[in-house]
Parts: structure tokens; sequence; C-alpha cells
């Protein structure tokens, strides 16, 4: 990690598999040229997901991101497992997208350092 004036955190570039800090680091900067995905169900998505992921569940993910992401966008993808999430990333790159970012430990391991979770029609706890 890099610190401008010392103090405050650079975020690294956007590499093939990320921690949950490279990615709350990013956020926390600032940097609004990411996109966070959950490929988890849409039952699970509104349970409880990342602050700000929006969801494209696995089957729907490669027309979804078509219609709505840019190819040179920079993608977080997650979901329940780091194969599942590793699917979903080969699918977007053999649809043409190049910056893609699998989170290792998903939602789990979001969870586990106490970063932000929001949830749809549910009581977070």
């Amino acid at each position: 990690m890099n610190y401008l004036f010392g103090i405050i955190p650079i975020p690294s570039p956007l590499r093939s598999h990320s921690l949950v800090y490279d990615l709350k680091t990013r956020l926390d900067w600032g940097e609004p040229g990411l996109t966070i995905v959950d490929v988890r169900d849409r039952t699970a998505f509104n349970r409880s997901h990342i602050s700000g992921a929006i969801s494209m569940p696995l089957p729907e993910l490669v027309e979804r991101a078509r219609r709505s992401l840019p190819l040179n966008r920079d993608i977080y993808l997650y979901s329940d497992t780091d194969e599942e999430t590793a699917e979903a990333a080969n699918q977007l790159r053999l649809a043409g997208y190049r910056n893609i970012s699998e989170v290792r430990g998903g939602l789990a391991a979001w969870k586990a350092v106490g970063f932000p979770i929001e949830a749809i029609g549910f009581a977070v706890i």
C-alpha cells in the first residue's frame, strides 16, 4: 500500500484477486470508477450484501453486465464461495471484460472484519 503525504492510504491497482481490505480501501479513497457485483441469488442478496453492491445472479450475469457495465469498468465480484466467484469472473472475462477482481472470502470475509452491509426487507443484525 502506498500513502499520500505519508498518512492517507492510496489504493493498490486492481488485481485479479483482492482481499476485502483492498476493496474497502478503494471505497474509502472515494474512487467512483468501480462496481461491486454480488453473483449470489437474489434471496441471499436481499438478506445481506456488501454496501453498495448490485445483484447480478450468476445465470444472468453476462447478459445484465453487457446491458449496464462498460467493458473497461473495474468490477469487484463476490459470491458465497471463491469457486463460484472464479466462475463468474471467467464468464465476464470471456465476454470481454478485463478489469475484474475476485473478492476472496466474499461476504463472509467482509462481515468477519465488520465492514458495512445492507439488506432489503430484512433486519441487519
